[in-house]
């Protein structure tokens, strides 16, 4: 017989703890409550309930301008899927509920037995499915953001919407800050924006996705979905951690949902960025994400104007990206000790990564080099910012991509694409 188990990976800090009676407080405490207390023949029944110690692994603090303050160690904890609900939520709570607010600990990774896997779809469309969408099988893609949104009317939306179509991009996002309101209500708003879409590929020839912001109390998200999807959206943009990584679940495998959906990072700064506490990024905006069934994840950069290391959007890019997740968490054999278990191949489709947050075309040779082709390259200010307006701007990036995918350095690329000359004299180059 063999039990399953998630398993969660956390980083702890703490200039004297035995780490080692740490680990097993957690174990026991977020599982079973208490252990030695129990008698043997209670002890019996509950030991399928039990976590696990995995491994111990202490950093004492030996490096330059180190101090007992950074002493810490990364625990494992294995937990046992009898104990909660195949739901992310459930397994949240029972990996890092009343955990998080325990002194300096971070949850820094995750790991899903197959058994929980199992529960979800991923994401409904992925990368391939919104390669195929587009047409566009190989090449890094183009998003376009609305900018700004707040006070303006549908025909300057409409216009605006227009002219970044016209620049080439592949998807155009609202804000995230665009919310129901009397002056762009959202049926009215998709209804302009599609016939904008269908202008531009007139003159372009190109396909593109226009992810329109869902939002509104919870409740109404899928009949909101249902009236912007019968509206023309092809794609919609969802602040899932304002709501919860289960809405977001519960919205991709919804029938009614037949376009992909992107995830707008908004609030992750409230939970990643700290040393000591929260959610390590690729956990949070890398397999989580994926797992609930985000077609397209947006996330800082590493280059532009909100910073994250890059180390960081490489473990999400990696979270996103890879065909499947081999790490099943964690099972044990009960009747066979030592015996290697089982582990079945277990798919989720890939997400699309895009990094974001002050980027212009004289970046676009770090993002091909960190993530391939496989990226989508997403820009505000640094399209509508262009010298030439808009239009160029979306050009510019496109020359910048085929300049890169050529092998050729940008510098010299430019000398025969204006578009791309002006956007590095405004902006730079780094290559």
């Amino acid at each position: 017989m063999t039990s399953t188990y998630c398993a969660a990976t956390y980083r702890c800090y703490d200039e004297k703890a035995d780490f080692d009676k740490k680990a097993l407080s957690i174990a026991v405490g977020l599982t079973v409550g208490s252990w030695t207390d129990l008698p043997e023949a209670k002890k019996a029944d509950m030991e399928r309930h039990l976590g696990k110690v995995i491994s111990v692994a202490v950093h004492e603090p030996e490096g330059p301008g180190e101090t007992a303050a950074h002493r810490y160690a990364d625990i494992q904890i294995a937990y046992p899927d009898v104990n909660f609900s195949r739901d992310i939520p459930a397994l949240l709570v029972t990996v890092f509920g009343k955990l998080s607010m325990d002194g300096r600990i971070k949850l820094i990774d995750l790991s899903f037995s197959e058994p929980f896997l199992s529960a979800f779809n991923g994401p409904k469309f992925g990368l391939q499915g919104v390669r195929k969408l587009l047409g566009v099988p190989e090449r890094p893609l183009l998003m376009s953001i609305f900018k700004s949104v707040i006070g303006h009317d549908l025909p300057t939306l409409r216009e605006q919407f227009y002219l970044q179509a016209l620049g080439g991009v592949d998807l155009i996002k609202d804000d995230e800050i665009l919310f129901e309101n009397p002056l762009t209500p959202l049926e009215r708003r998709v209804e302009a924006c599609m016939e904008a879409a269908a202008a531009a590929e007139r003159e372009t020839g190109q396909k593109l996705l226009y992810a329109v912001n869902l939002t509104g109390p919870t409740f109404s998200l899928l009949d909101q979905a249902r009236k912007a999807i019968n509206a023309g959206a092809n794609a919609l943009l969802f602040n899932v951690l304002a709501y919860g990584f289960d809405v977001l679940n519960e919205l991709s495998r919804h029938p009614d949902i037949n376009v992909p959906i992107m995830a707008h990072p908004a609030m992750a700064g409230a939970l990643y960025p700290s040393t000591y506490h929260g959610i390590s990024a690729n956990v949070l905006l890398g397999k989580l994400m994926r797992l609930a069934g985000a077609d397209l994840v947006l996330f800082p950069s590493p280059y532009g104007s909100v910073v994250m290391p890059r180390e960081e959007n490489i473990a999400i890019k990696h979270a996103l990206l890879t065909e499947q997740w081999a790490d099943y968490g964690f099972q044990q054999e009960a009747d066979q000790a030592g015996a290697a278990p089982s582990r079945p191949t277990l798919l989720l489709r890939s997400s699309f990564p895009v990094p974001s947050a002050g980027i212009h075309p004289g970046l676009v040779p770090l993002i091909l080099k960190d993530f391939g082709s496989d990226v989508v390259v997403n820009a505000g200010g640094g399209i509508h910012g262009h010298p030439m307006g808009t239009v160029a701007g979306g050009q510019a990036f496109r020359q910048a991509i085929e300049g890169c995918l050529a092998g050729q350095s940008l510098h010299s690329y430019a000398l025969q694409h204006p578009e791309l000359q002006a956007a590095i004299q405004a902006w730079g180059l780094k290559e």
